[in-house]
């Protein structure tokens, strides 16, 4: 991935670790009443939560959500969550302590039919720890208040830095654009009421409409 990395200008790295050192949050070692595993292409969420599950006993109950998203629909023949609940088995977190919601297509049906589901299983629901990418983190953690605002939620991504993120699966490239993307999403959703506002500094928008403007604009909305 060095490699990958060096082809990256020098202010283009720059305002990389920018976004990314504002997209991630961690709340630290905590317990919760369940673990929310949001679906995505990068499986590694999935060990988190397996992690989190099995060695802080973070949660009784996993609920991995997720049906196809921009990027798995073209690549995956199982929803997400199908494919997180098989890994999080592998990793020997029992059936018992999984719930799978295979159906959301977007991050607030992520919460929507989790809780649902959760409700459907008389799940306690006072707190939660989201799992997702590390870069999703803020956009989760936002979207989550604005749709299940009576829960306390805590957030426990992969743990990594920016550039030991990407890997053959998980291009660089590919990261670049869905951070882009991500960062204009928490403007833009907060504005039509679907997630909590979050403060951007203005630092950080620079840094996203330079990597726009370069051209890292796959998932940039019109």
């Amino acid at each position: 991935m060095s490699d990958a990395r060096s082809s990256l200008s020098s202010d283009v790295q720059r305002d990389v670790e920018t976004l990314w050192d504002f997209h991630v949050s961690d709340s630290g070692r905590t317990k919760a009443d369940f673990l929310i595993v949001l679906g995505s292409h990068d499986t590694r969420v999935a060990d988190r939560a397996a992690e989190l599950y099995l060695e802080e006993e973070a949660a009784p109950v996993i609920v991995v959500t997720g049906g196809a998203g921009k990027v798995t629909s073209k690549e995956w023949s199982k929803p997400e969550a199908e494919i997180y609940a098989e890994r999080l088995r592998r990793a020997g977190v029992p059936q018992a302590a999984i719930l799978t919601e295979p159906k959301a297509s977007n991050t607030g049906e992520n919460f929507e039919f989790s809780r649902v589901l959760l409700e459907e299983h008389g799940v306690p629901s006072g707190s939660a720890i989201i799992v997702s990418k590390p870069y999703m983190a803020q956009r989760a953690t936002a979207t989550a208040r604005k749709r299940w605002p009576a829960v306390d939620w805590r957030t426990r991504p992969p743990r990594t830095t920016v550039w030991e993120y990407p890997t053959d699966e998980v291009p660089l490239t590919r990261m670049i654009n869905l951070m882009v993307g991500d960062l204009q999403r928490l403007r833009v959703y907060a504005e039509k009421g679907f997630q909590a506002p979050v403060e951007v500094p203005e630092a950080v928008w620079s840094a996203y409409e330079r990597l726009a403007a370069a051209g890292f604009d796959q998932f940039v909305l019109d």
